[in-house]
């Protein structure tokens, strides 16, 4: 597994992430299983938020004897102080551990999201209290909206993004291309979500893969095109593959190649693979 540095820690991370979603419903000697094949590949960056199901109660047993050697990352959907607060400790039982190497709020999307995080009483003084009492080393954000991630980057009082990187948004200049430099010139980390994403939904389009809502790519050798698009994009330290477990194994399986850059020839296989998708963020060019 290839890795890239996160200076804010100043340790080195997996170019691939383990999403806890994967181990959602799943039995726990699997989960345990799931988790154990990842460390002995070189996973290092582990995630997970309360609303991907039971998906805390199995990592934390099934992480707990590799603790000490990953980056553990977790999330909240309250934007307010007390539940933060109520929901970070609720966080680290689950996960048996007592920090979060990075804490995250979840989905932020509205302009009423950002200024209730950010004001009197909102779930950013939770945070930055959590990481005074050593609860979480590092605090970020996950966003599904750029003026939102701009509004939040602008702040600077984030160390990290998460954030929705792929090729059929990115290319066409959609949705990415603002919130990523903005990020990097704050020197914040950024990670990617929805790398394998091929494109939104159609209205009689049914869901290809039952833990993603947006059409995933399930095509090994295109998959593996996104993947290395993504991890090529200027700032990007790692990319979280789909939480579906038969496409979490197909992103591993070209960890090898994940940071080799595409050739002119892969970039235009994927233009001719995406053309007819509908980015899942943003408004498809004219």
């Amino acid at each position: 597994m290839h890795t890239r540095r996160l200076p804010q820690l100043d340790r080195d991370l997996s170019v691939l992430g383990f999403g806890g979603i994967v181990l959602t419903d799943r039995p726990q000697p699997e989960c345990n299983d799931e988790v154990a094949k990842a460390i002995d590949a070189g996973f290092t960056y582990f995630d997970v938020a309360p609303q991907y199901g039971n998906a805390q109660q199995l990592m934390g047993p099934a992480l707990e004897p590799y603790r000490d050697q990953v980056t553990l990352a977790c999330k909240t959907l309250e934007r307010t102080a007390d539940g933060a607060a109520r929901e970070l400790d609720d966080s680290l039982k689950k996960l048996h551990t007592d920090h979060f190497d990075i804490y995250q709020l979840h989905s932020m999307t509205t302009p009423e999201d950002v200024d209730t995080v950010l004001g009197p009483g909102g779930a950013l003084e939770t945070f930055e209290k959590a990481r005074d009492a050593g609860k979480v080393r590092l605090i970020g954000f996950s966003a599904h909206n750029e003026d939102a991630a701009l509004r939040l980057i602008e702040t600077g009082r984030f160390d990290t993004m998460l954030y929705p990187l792929n090729f059929t948004m990115f290319d066409a200049g959609v949705f990415g291309p603002r919130a990523l430099p903005a990020a990097v010139e704050k020197g914040m980390a950024v990670f990617a979500l929805k790398a394998m994403a091929r494109g939104k939904l159609g209205p009689k389009q049914q869901r290809n893969a039952p833990k993603c809502w947006y059409h995933a790519e399930t095509r090994p050798d295109i998959a593996g095109l996104l993947l290395r698009y993504t991890l090529g994009l200027p700032g990007v330290i790692a990319a979280l593959p789909p939480g579906q477990p038969e496409l979490f194994h197909i992103a591993c399986s070209h960890a090898d190649q994940a940071t080799t850059p595409l050739t002119d020839a892969e970039v235009q296989t994927l233009r001719d693979a995406m053309k007819d998708e509908a980015p899942i963020f943003g408004t498809a060019a004219a």
